[in-house]
């Protein structure tokens, strides 16, 4: 409820300001797409772990899920590094990007992009997600039998769709740095909404994206050599428990995604508008309800 609140609030605003942001509203927009690709998936996925993993909702569905699970989690990441690349130009090779950051170019990113995460996505869903005993089971990766092969390829998925992105990131963000920290011309503001965007963006790599890709091929890694050899590794129960953590954190990266909203608009003066607007309207309500006054619109009557 608060990713879909979030990204709400968050989409309407960039639709408010969209000619006001440059062609940065592009990313923006995919981004808030691959959220609302993810979160009204997660009720059934809810159902299902309270259910004791007990899958009711039918094998393709179940396949449906988690392609949106891996569309929402690489599209987050690729128009996340679009951005970080985008703000590289534009302060790093500001006259040499300013002819080619355009709409168009834009658009046509995105769609490579889109392109990009579904050919990686694709092939998880050609791997069985349930078990032997019919749909009982809807598996994030897959069933025991097939997990070496699907272990090849979470390796392989894991350096396309995230360590590449990741570099890239580092690597616009640390020549970012430098650049503020030497050149003494740039304005002050421009510096200060730079740093908050690479603090934001380290957030979200650091809670959601880099714990579950570690986790995830370390545990089908287990898997693997449980398969191999009739036996778990000795460190197997604490990879387990860290990978179930890191798979509710990667989650959050839809409610956090926002937040990259709220830095690019300056929102944030919206949100003071916003906590003022609820301030005066609860104490309306109090003031109905008790038939008093608050006590400072007493001091000022007073003082008045």
């Amino acid at each position: 409820m608060i990713g879909l609140g979030a990204n709400v609030w968050g989409l309407k605003s960039l639709l408010q300001k969209w000619k006001s942001l440059g062609h940065i509203n592009v990313f923006l927009l995919n981004l808030g797409i691959a959220n609302f690709l993810f979160l009204p998936t997660l009720p059934f996925l809810t159902a299902y772990y309270f259910m004791k993993k007990k899958w009711i909702f039918g094998d393709a569905f179940c396949k449906i899920t988690r392609f949106c699970f891996n569309l929402n989690l690489y599209g987050s990441i690729g128009f996340l590094t679009c951005i970080s690349v985008h703000r590289y130009l534009a302060i790093v090779h500001p006259m040499k990007a300013k002819g080619k950051m355009t709409v168009r170019n834009s658009v046509a990113i995105s769609v490579v992009v889109w392109l990009l995460v579904s050919a990686q996505s694709l092939p998880d869903m050609f791997y069985p997600k349930n078990s032997t005993n019919g749909t009982e089971k809807c598996h994030h990766t897959t069933s025991t039998k097939y997990v070496e092969n699907y272990l090849k390829y979470s390796v392989g998925w894991t350096l396309t769709g995230f360590v590449m992105p990741f570099l890239i990131f580092l690597g616009c963000y640390g020549h970012v740095t430098l650049v503020l920290y030497h050149k003494n011309t740039i304005n002050k503001v421009v510096i200060q909404k730079s740093l908050k965007l690479m603090f934001i963006l380290i957030l979200l790599f650091s809670v959601c994206y880099i714990p579950y890709h570690i986790f995830k091929n370390l545990s089908l890694y287990s898997r693997v050599s449980f398969f191999k050899h009739g036996k778990y590794p000795t460190w197997d129960e604490g990879v387990f428990c860290a990978h179930q953590i890191s798979r509710g954190l990667v989650c959050l990266n839809s409610v956090l995604n926002p937040l990259v909203y709220l830095h690019v608009m300056d929102i944030p003066a919206q949100l003071q508008q916003l906590l003022q607007r609820f301030r005066q309207t609860f104490s309306r309500l109090f003031v109905s309800e008790y038939g008093s006054v608050p006590m400072e619109q007493t001091v000022s009557t007073t003082i008045s």
